[in-house]
């Protein structure tokens, strides 16, 4: 008889140790799904960031020749290259701004949702003790 408690004690030890594994497991899983969601976020907002650096770079390079042209020409020429400078710059500004949401919504990449629901799930395990 007691050799029947004993596994009966056994199976339920090795159920509990089974499924805190599969506890840790699934956390782990969300974990990184969460960094992996974080660090796409990350990864676009540098890029559009990248984006508004080239685009300004054009820019700059249009608002000096609309500049030269200015002092070159008279009125044509200029007013035409600094309509498509200052419309170059609002394209840069708007790709700025989104990369700069874009990052601030990705950092920092750490899985808050996946250590509270750790948190959560390491209390509920405690409590029931």
């Amino acid at each position: 008889m007691p050799l029947l408690k004993t596994n009966g004690i056994g199976n339920a030890a090795k159920e509990f140790v089974e499924r805190g594994r599969s506890i840790v497991r699934l956390e782990i899983e969300l974990a990184l799904l969460e960094i992996k969601t974080k660090l796409m976020r990350i990864g676009v907002g540098i890029g559009l960031a990248a984006g508004a650096a080239v685009v300004g770079v054009f820019a700059l390079g249009f608002l000096f020749a609309g500049i030269a042209a200015a002092i070159a020409l008279e009125l044509p020429w200029w007013a035409s290259l600094l309509i498509v400078s200052v419309s170059l710059f609002g394209i840069a500004a708007a790709l700025g701004l989104l990369g700069v949401k874009s990052i601030k919504a990705g950092t920092p990449p750490m899985p808050e949702e996946a250590i509270q629901e750790a948190k959560l799930t390491t209390q509920a395990i405690t409590d029931g003790h």
